[in-house]
């Protein structure tokens, strides 16, 4: 079920934007009266479709291989390869035949559209849902670093006063591309020191690896013990990607443990110690467990009047399966009128956009990984099991502004690749041959197929825990 919902809320999302995009194409075109013989959400891939209609000269209709959309543009090379059509002589009301400027504008409207549609979902939300952050001075016991932020220096209790010598404000923006991208200077205050850490640059191949949560977060109190699942309890149900697997290679039979429920401990109980170490917060508790995988612990807890002591094996996963009760961090959320919920919006339509820009660029010089790279089986993760208007929507918005840099990449059998080409047909003063335009293409085709079989392949083995 998890799966169907992930899944659905990626299809609703990219059927919008992909409908929009073309749509963009589509009124560019006939305000400049090209004929436009196709509107297609999915591709209609050797001729098979879903359904289709026919209004006036444009045949409208949904494709089988949910892999995107296409508008059908008279006299235009583009993905239908209709090269029948352009060995006759061309036509008023054809793509050739306009001026080079209509031609450029009409392959930038699908970009322009995902633009506008991306900054009006931003400001849409800003105006419903205002943004909510964690205070950083609310955050009196410091922070928390995951895998990723001790990997980089971070300590539990570290409170980080500034980022690039700017008071840091709100915690969330450690998790912004200012400090993710930028090769950034952290300046902590620990054990009455004010010291400076550089986030590197490989953070973000980091994150990709261990998700956005392994960096850093608030840090909490140990409360009583919530829940002391048992080895019932902790039995996996298979997922998808598990089933998949299991065709090709029998499962292990795993024997499932559960540490402290067989050890005695229970829920209620108050964790005093490990080992002899004193636990105040949560991390003081996973950090000595994790680093004694696969060994006998001893944990003292207050159970009522009592003090008792167990002994649990730590799994090799570096845990003994108990739950600590959800904290819910201090939150500020600030609200804004209409009009100035505007400028937030293009301020993040804005950022989304060069961020993307600057990730790319990082990966093209080899400063970050290629294994960012995500299909829609990581974008649909992203989206989660749970469905929520405001995360439905501020995603999609960012997918907006995704696909409106992507598409003006300088790619053959992208819009980029066509804007390219009608400016060098502008300085040029006489458009390419039709036959590097053909060719183009199906280069065009294979760098595209190739990174979405790269993309679709990452995340797959993402999944496997590659």
């Amino acid at each position: 079920m998890n799966g169907l919902i992930m899944a659905g809320q990626l299809l609703l999302g990219l059927s919008i934007l992909v409908i929009l995009h073309e749509l963009g194409h589509f009124l560019a075109a006939r305000a400049f009266g090209i004929k436009v013989e196709k509107f297609y959400l999915f591709f209609d891939a050797w001729g098979f479709k879903l359904f289709s209609f026919k209004v006036g000269e444009t045949e409208y209709g949904v494709g089988w291989l949910p892999l995107g959309g296409y508008v059908k543009i008279s006299g235009m090379i583009d993905e239908s390869m209709d090269t029948e059509q352009m060995a006759l002589p061309a036509e008023p009301w054809e793509f050739r035949s306009k001026p080079a400027w209509q031609r450029l504008v009409v392959m930038l409207g699908g970009i322009i559209v995902n633009i506008i549609v991306g900054i009006f979902i931003f400001w849409m939300v800003a105006f419903k849902y205002g943004d909510t952050f964690i205070p950083n001075d609310k955050l009196v016991n410091g922070i928390s670093p995951g895998i990723v932020g001790k990997q980089m220096g971070l300590k539990p209790g570290d409170k980080i006063l500034a980022v690039n010598g700017q008071r840091l404000v709100y915690l969330n923006e450690l998790l912004s591309s200012k400090v993710l991208l930028n090769n950034t200077k952290l300046t902590i205050f620990r054990d009455g020191k004010t010291i400076d850490l550089r986030v590197p640059e490989s953070v973000l191949d980091s994150i990709s690896k261990y998700k956005i949560k392994s960096f850093v977060g608030p840090r909490f109190v140990a409360k009583k013990i919530d829940s002391v699942p048992s080895s019932k309890d902790l039995q996996p149900q298979p997922g998808l990607f598990a089933k998949i697997k299991a065709l090709f290679v029998k499962p292990q039979e795993v024997k499932v443990v559960a540490p402290a429920y067989e050890a005695g401990i229970k829920k209620g109980d108050s964790v005093l110690t490990v080992n002899g170490k004193s636990v105040r917060f949560i991390d003081d508790f996973t950090n000595e467990v994790s680093g004694n995988a696969g060994k006998t612990i001893s944990v003292k807890v207050l159970r009522g009047n009592d003090v008792l002591e167990f002994s649990p094996k730590v799994s090799k996963e570096g845990t003994i399966s108990l739950i600590f009760p959800f904290v819910k961090p201090p939150l500020a959320t600030v609200n804004y009128g209409f009009i100035e919920s505007f400028s937030v919006g293009v301020n993040k339509g804005w950022t989304s956009f060069a961020d993307n820009a600057k990730g790319i660029w990082k990966m093209v010089t080899g400063k970050l990984s290629f294994r960012n790279i995500s299909s829609p089986i990581g974008i649909a993760q992203v989206y989660g099991s749970d469905f929520d208007w405001e995360n439905f929507w501020t995603l999609t918005g960012l997918i907006s502004m995704g696909l409106a840099l992507m598409n003006l990449l300088p790619i053959p059998a992208l819009d980029g690749g066509h804007v390219v080409f009608l400016i060098i047909e502008m300085i040029k003063g006489k458009p390419l041959g039709d036959k590097f335009m053909e060719r183009a293409q199906i280069v065009g085709f294979v760098l595209l197929l190739s990174l979405m079989v790269y993309a679709f392949g990452n995340d797959i083995l993402k999944n496997f825990g590659i």
